[in-house]
């Protein structure tokens, strides 16, 4: 049984984004602090946290104090220096743990561990030169996609190759980087598993959500996946099977394909995830207060779903359409607080109930 964090506690979080300010939001409603660790100016967090640190990663004394101001570190995206943590891990327990962000940090470590535990993945294969990638496309064939081994996003850092004459170009849009190549998969449809384990090692998953993509970033997540029965509790329990394995402590995305050989693993995400946002209308405990608990030592809630929703990311100059998604009684807002309005940029999100 393990002893909560009492009332008033520091909850330290590194990035300042959105995720970073709903998990504040959701440490507030529970009557916890939480100070942000943002090296940009005026991050979306910083609107709601009750402090804000702003330097680098690579400010040593910055990150001691920050540490020795809190009560538990948490963290909204996983490429954080290995250097920051290092500098961290004695001051305050920093959850989910250190192991998480090293398996998910690197695209080839991470694929590595999902085959490892028995999980199915796109065939993959390390590719530290040119005449790695020529070995790995004799062996898994084109279409296929080279990817940084680390930093990428939103589809950042990805190079399509669809017949071999594509593979030095592919190389070259790399810069450098260690990649990884992964052959297509044949999937009908994308779905994610929001899934959270406790301190005691109690799991709890959220429906499966299915997800549209455009241009590599995430447009809609809705909610009941078009998934049997079987499939909904196989997602589910492959999600507990990565938490339990990694002794996991926090909420975690896990990203699947539907395939008619059955579910393949994407990736994996150790934090909240944006497939996630649809929990904050549709289920009494959402994501980012489920992170919460279990990071403070709160029993998890359930998870259960009273609602169908559609999440819809607002991009960019979608941003316009506020105004006329505030007339409809079934939506529900939610804007992040950024100031510039960018093509590609995510301003904010509307979970659209559905009746009927």
């Amino acid at each position: 049984m393990t002893t909560p964090l009492p009332a008033g506690a520091v909850i330290g979080i590194i990035g300042g984004g959105q995720l970073g300010r709903m998990l504040s939001v959701a440490a507030s409603r529970l009557g916890y602090r939480t100070h942000v660790f943002e090296p940009g100016a005026n991050p979306p967090a910083g609107h709601v946290a009750d402090r804000v640190t702003t330097a680098g990663y690579d400010d040593h004394a910055a990150l001691r104090a920050f540490g020795e101001s809190v009560d538990v570190i948490t963290y909204e995206f996983e490429n954080i220096p290995t250097e920051a943590l290092d500098v961290l891990e004695g001051a305050a327990p920093i959850r989910p743990g250190r192991e998480a962000l090293r398996v998910s940090q690197d695209r080839l470590t991470e694929k590595t561990f999902l085959r490892d535990l028995g999980l199915a993945t796109a065939p993959f294969a390390d590719v530290p030169d040119a005449a790695a990638l020529d070995a790995a496309l004799g062996r898994i064939g084109a279409p296929a996609i080279l990817k940084t081994r680390r930093f990428g996003y939103d589809g950042k850092g990805q190079a399509r190759i669809m017949a071999a004459g594509d593979a030095a170009s592919a190389l070259a849009d790399m810069n450098g980087a260690p990649a990884i190549l992964e052959g297509f998969v044949s999937f009908s449809a994308e779905v994610s598993v929001i899934a959270a384990r406790g301190q005691g090692g109690d799991v709890a998953c959220f429906d499966p959500g299915e997800n549209v993509h455009r241009d590599g970033i995430l447009r809609t997540t809705t909610v009941p996946a078009r998934l049997s029965a079987a499939q909904r509790t196989d997602a589910v329990l492959l999600a507990a099977r990565i938490l339990n394995a990694l002794d996991y402590v926090g909420v975690m995305g896990v990203e699947l394909f539907v395939t008619p050989q059955g579910l393949v693993v994407n990736e994996i995400a150790p934090r909240v995830h944006n497939s996630g946002h649809w929990t904050q209308n549709g289920c009494a405990v959402d994501q980012f207060e489920q992170h919460i608990r279990a990071v403070a030592g709160w029993p998890l809630g359930d998870g259960s779903r009273y609602a169908d929703v559609v999440m819809e990311n607002l991009i960019g100059d979608d941003l316009d359409r506020v105004p006329g998604l505030a007339r409809n009684a079934d939506v529900a807002i939610h804007l992040y607080g950024k100031a510039e309005v960018k093509a590609g940029r995510k301003m904010g999100h509307v979970n659209r109930i559905i009746r009927g």
